[in-house]
């Protein structure tokens, strides 16, 4: 079945939201870092270097991080909300999501922007020390911290503790006074507010394993108030992640406020959490909120609650990553093979790359979108419906689900999937033993490594019955 991309028909395969594009060669805005374009040769060129040079340094598959646009992103964001609270009478903290995606240069980007770091476990915890962040600037998050990351976080002086049950509160209080510290706490708590996103990215219904009800929180703050190597300074909330629109955040501040509120009558709480999980375009069809709009709202909520409840102003806090490293990257892939299925008359190409879900779990885990693009070339070829698949042995290994590129794609293509900044290497793996892929900075027409790449020697030399390689027979 041939469809003409003039006529306006589409491929009954297709998804509804995607429609066949008028050139498969261009760039939908919103998806890619704001350096990206296509040179004379219809290459594409990220922060001044050319997909097919990175390609040939540093092979497939491979993250590309346009350093220019993430750094850019983070100062642009923190001013925003900073010139947004500030209008309302109060001041804003930004902390970088480190989830998303974290490397010790990552850490020096953010904090040089003015931005804190948000860490999740010892790990990130020692990535982001290693990159020079000074621990005051830290906030430590997590559902299960062990008693060994408790006690490094309150030794090494990390600003504030997420204090996530209430069985932390004591770890948490004996760690900082085992260390000599006052340790300032926040607690986390549901709002019931449900961010309308896939079910495993929702986290503050009451159903999950993150944060306290908020009718418990009255008296866990009554306990932490009690521990005198705590300092309470106020709730944490996250309604979950990819969240367009304002309307979620407004509903759980209002909640949250109201019962900061309440436990103000018993003792300060000079701060407010209000989380992340702002959303950006993976897909042409995706409309994420303007940040300036979703700072906007956001100030004008908490300055009306707190206008109706006759409460000061507190300083409120933001934990973005995705929308701040997740459009600065694109990731490149080589095609291997490709394999034209016929569904019903209707076709679908099938096209393998030499990376998948050990670089890209978020369709398989979540049912993602990405879009895709031809990175070494254009072509004049009527476009065709295609689905990227990975190299794994798994048939939900999907890199891209649908979209359109030039019909005559082939075997050795390099193809460029945007918008794949977080969550991506940060959820990278080794299944079928695929070494994780390098990440590698662009900037001002030169690149260079952040993290470097895996090998089958690296995996290898974990693996304590490996016998070492053999030398032709001789002894």
């Amino acid at each position: 079945m041939t469809l003409d991309p003039s006529d306006g028909s589409s491929n009954p395969l297709a998804p509804d939201w995607l429609h066949i594009p008028a050139d498969a060669n261009a760039l939908a805005p919103g998806l890619w870092p704001t350096s990206t374009i296509r040179s004379g040769t219809g290459e594409l060129v990220l922060g001044g270097v050319s997909a097919t040079a990175l390609a040939a340094e540093f092979g497939t598959p491979l993250y590309v991080i346009d350093e220019t646009d993430a750094r850019s992103r983070a100062a642009e964001l923190l001013a925003v909300f900073q010139t947004e609270f500030a209008r309302i009478g109060t001041s804003a903290k930004v902390y970088y999501a480190g989830k998303a995606f974290l490397s010790t240069e990552i850490v020096r980007w953010m904090t040089a922007a003015g931005l804190n770091i948000d860490v999740c476990s010892g790990g990130e915890l020692a990535v982001a020390l290693a990159g020079g962040a000074d621990p005051a600037r830290l906030g430590f998050h997590g559902n299960n911290k062990s008693l060994a990351e408790l006690d490094e976080a309150t030794r090494v002086g990390v600003g504030t503790i997420v204090i996530d049950s209430e069985v932390e509160i004591g770890r948490v209080a004996e760690a900082a006074a085992r260390n000599g510290r006052v340790q300032n706490v926040r607690l986390r708590v549901n709002s019931g507010v449900h961010a309308h996103t896939h079910n495993f990215l929702a986290t503050s219904h009451e159903d999950q394993k993150f944060g306290i009800v908020l009718s418990d929180a009255p008296r866990l703050v009554a306990l932490i108030r009690a521990e005198p190597a705590l300092n309470f300074v106020g709730l944490h909330c996250h309604i979950g992640s990819q969240i367009f629109g304002a309307d979620g955040f407004a509903e759980s501040a209002a909640r949250l406020l109201e019962l900061h509120a309440t436990l103000l009558a018993d003792g300060p709480v000079p701060e407010l959490n209000l989380g992340g999980g702002f959303g950006i375009a993976y897909t042409s069809a995706d409309e994420p909120t303007p940040i300036r709009e979703l700072a906007r709202a956001l100030a004008d909520i908490v300055a009306a609650e707190c206008d109706r409840l006759g409460i000061p102003l507190p300083v409120v806090a933001f934990e973005p990553g995705r929308v701040i490293i997740g459009r600065s990257g694109v990731s490149l892939y080589r095609v291997g093979t490709t394999k034209a299925v016929d569904v019903s008359g209707t076709q679908r190409l099938y096209v393998s790359v030499d990376g998948g879900m050990s670089d890209n779990v978020r369709p398989a885990l979540y049912g993602a979108d990405y879009a895709v693009r031809l990175a070494d070339r254009t072509s004049t070829e009527p476009p065709v419906l295609v689905r990227i698949a990975g190299k794994h042995c798994e048939s939900g290994d999907i890199v891209v689900d649908a979209d359109y590129l030039p019909g005559d794609v082939t075997p050795g293509d390099l193809l460029a999937v945007p918008a794949t900044g977080a969550y991506c290497w940060a959820l990278s793996n080794n299944y079928n033993y695929q070494g994780r892929a390098p990440v590698v900075a662009v900037r001002n027409g030169t690149a260079r490594v952040l993290v470097r790449g895996e090998t089958i020697a690296d995996l290898l030399a974990r693996d304590t019955g490996a016998m070492p390689p053999t030398n032709g027979g001789e002894s």
